[in-house]
C-alpha cells in the first residue's frame, strides 16, 4: 500500500492536491501527517526525503516528492484509474494547465493563503493587481477548458482529473477570501468543493489543534 506523507490540512495546499488524487481515484494508502513551521518538522519530513516538502508518495523503498511527480507516478502506477482524460489532446491540456498551476500564480498563493477553516470574508488589505491577475488567469483556464473538453460533466474535463486536483486548493482560496467570480467559474467551484473527499479534508483540517501564525491573514 501507498504512504502519503503530507502536511497540515488546514494550510498545505500541495498536499492536498496529491491527496485529492489518490482518494478520488480510489487508490488505497495511508497518510501520515506532519504538522508544518514547527522545530520539530524539518527532522521529521527529513526521514521520508531530503528535498524538505511535503507531499511525499512512499511505494516500498522508493521516495516521490512533488505534486506533479507524484501525479505522474501514480498514473503510469495505476492506469486503470485514469488519473488523466483519455483524450490526447484533452490530455495535453491538462497537463499544461496542471503545469502552469505547479510553476506560476505566485503573487495568488503568497497573499491568498489557503486556510481552510477560516470563515469565508474577503482579504482585509484587499487584492493587489498583480494578485487579481492571477485570478483573472485562473478565471480565464477554466472557462476556456470547460468550454472545449467539459461537456461531460462538472469538471474541467468532464470527469475528475489531476487537472482538478491541482487546481482544488484555488477554488478554496477563492471561497476563503470571498472572490468575486462569474457564473461558469462558480458553477466550476461548486463542484469542487462539494467533492465529499473534498468534505473529508475539510473535516480533518477543522479538528487539526495546530496553528501557523503566518498563514492567519487577519
Amino acid at each position: 500500500m501507498y504512504r502519503l506523507v503530507i502536511g497540515n490540512k488546514n494550510y498545505s495546499s500541495w498536499s492536498l492536491r496529491a491527496w485529492l488524487v489518490l482518494k478520488v481515484a480510489d487508490i488505497p494508502f495511508d497518510e501520515t501527517v506532519i504538522p508544518l513551521d514547527r522545530p520539530e518538522t524539518a527532522a521529521e519530513i527529513a526521514q521520508y526525503s531530503r528535498a524538505g516538502r511535503v507531499p511525499i508518495l512512499i511505494d516500498g523503498d522508493l521516495s516521490v516528492w512533488e505534486s506533479l511527480a507524484i501525479v505522474e507516478y501514480l498514473a503510469e502506477q495505476c492506469p486503470e484509474a485514469a488519473i488523466w482524460p483519455d483524450n490526447a489532446r484533452a490530455r495535453a491540456m491538462a497537463r499544461a494547465v496542471s503545469s502552469e498551476m505547479h510553476a506560476g500564480f505566485a503573487s495568488l498563493r503568497s497573499a491568498l493563503h489557503m486556510n481552510v477553516r477560516r470563515p469565508a470574508r474577503p482579504h482585509p488589505d484587499g487584492i493587489a493587481a498583480a494578485v487579481a491577475a492571477d485570478i483573472a488567469r485562473v478565471c480565464e483556464i477554466w472557462r476556456a477548458v470547460r468550454a472545449e473538453f467539459g461537456t461531460g460533466g462538472p469538471f474541467l474535463f468532464g470527469r475528475f482529473s489531476a487537472a482538478d486536483a491541482m487546481f482544488a486548493p484555488v477554488a478554496m482560496r477563492f471561497r476563503t477570501y470571498a472572490i468575486d467570480v462569474g457564473p461558469a467559474e462558480r458553477a466550476y467551484m461548486d463542484s469542487v468543493l462539494a467533492l465529499p473527499a473534498f468534505a473529508e479534508w475539510r473535516s480533518a483540517a477543522a479538528a487539526e489543534p495546530w496553528t501557523i501564525a503566518a498563514e492567519e491573514v487577519d
